[in-house]
C-alpha cells in the first residue's frame, strides 16, 4: 500500500507547522495529526494573547477547545469521515490543574450522547509546538 495516496489535507483547517499530512487513512482508520486551535491562513490564536517575544501573556481555554474541536471536524469531514466516527483522541493540555475541569465541561457538550463517546486520555505536557494550551490527537473510522 502507497501511504502517500492516503495522506488527507483539509482547505479549512490551518496548516500544519511541520512536514505531515492533516489526517492518514488506513483501511478504514482515518489517524489525525495533532490539531491545535490555529485558525486557517493565520498565525493567530484564539483566545491567546502574546507579548513582543512570543510569550504567552494570558490565554482563554474555552475559546481554544471549540476551535480546536471545529478543526477536528474540518479534518474528518475532509476525510469522508464525521465527529461521531471518532473512537479514541488523546488530548495535550499544558496546564491540567487550571483547564481541567473547564475542557471537561466543553468535551461533555460536544459528546452529550454516550453511545457516541470515544475512548480518551487527557495529558498534560509542559510545551506545545506554538504557543497553545491544548491540542487534540484523534483516531476515527470512515
Amino acid at each position: 500500500m502507497n501511504m502517500i495516496d492516503n495522506a488527507i489535507s483539509s482547505d479549512k483547517a490551518p496548516d500544519p507547522v511541520g512536514p505531515y499530512p492533516h489526517a492518514k487513512k488506513i483501511g478504514s482508520l482515518l489517524f489525525l495529526s495533532g490539531v491545535g486551535p490555529r485558525k486557517k491562513g493565520s498565525t493567530e490564536i484564539p483566545g491567546v494573547t502574546l507579548d513582543e517575544n512570543k510569550n504567552i501573556v494570558s490565554y482563554n481555554i474555552e475559546e481554544q477547545c471549540h476551535s480546536v474541536f471545529q478543526n477536528v471536524k474540518f479534518v474528518l469531514e475532509a476525510s469522508g469521515s464525521k465527529w461521531e466516527n471518532l473512537v479514541d483522541i488523546t488530548v495535550y493540555l499544558t496546564n491540567m490543574k487550571k483547564d481541567f475541569l473547564v475542557f471537561n465541561k466543553i468535551y461533555a457538550e460536544y459528546f452529550p450522547n454516550k453511545a457516541f463517546q470515544p475512548c480518551r486520555t487527557t495529558v498534560e505536557v509542559n510545551a506545545l509546538p506554538t504557543p497553545i494550551a491544548i491540542e487534540l490527537k484523534c483516531i476515527a473510522t470512515i
